[in-house]
C-alpha cells in the first residue's frame, strides 16, 4: 500500500507565503513525476506544477515567478514553496505521485489534499 502525507496548508494574508510538502511511502520501488494540483470551489482540477525525478519542472503561468517545485528524492517527498499568494490561489492543493510499485506496478497516487486559503 501506497500512502502521500500532505502537510502546510493554511490560512494566509495576500502576499504572504506558505510551503507545502507531501511524502510518498510504503510498497514502492521507484517514484516518477511528483506534482501538485488544485481545485477551488466551482472549478475544475487544475495543474499548478510537477517535477521528474530529474528535475525537470512543468509549471502554469499564473504561478511562474511566485511558486517554486522542488523534490528530495531520497525522502520521496516533493515541495511547492509558495510566495506573493494572492486571493486567486485559494484552493485545495493536491499532490500526485506516479510511481512504480514493488511488485513493478505503474500508478498514479493522489494526496488526501490541503486547504489553503488567502485572504485580502
Amino acid at each position: 500500500q501506497v500512502q502521500l502525507v500532505e502537510s502546510g496548508g493554511g490560512l494566509v494574508q495576500a502576499g504572504g507565503s506558505l510551503r507545502l510538502s507531501c511524502a510518498a511511502s510504503g510498497n514502492i520501488f521507484r517514484v516518477n513525476d511528483m506534482g501538485w494540483y488544485r481545485q477551488a470551489p466551482g472549478k475544475q482540477r487544475e495543474l499548478v506544477a510537477t517535477i521528474t525525478n530529474g528535475g525537470s519542472i512543468l509549471c502554469q503561468d499564473s504561478v511562474k515567478g511566485r511558486f517554486i517545485i522542488s523534490r528530495d528524492n531520497a525522502k520521496n517527498t516533493v515541495y511547492l514553496q509558495m510566495n506573493s499568494l494572492e486571493p486567486e490561489d485559494t484552493a485545495v492543493y493536491y499532490c500526485k505521485a506516479n510511481l512504480i510499485t514493488q511488485q513493478r506496478v505503474r500508478f498514479d497516487y493522489w494526496g488526501q489534499g490541503t486547504q489553503v486559503t488567502v485572504s485580502s
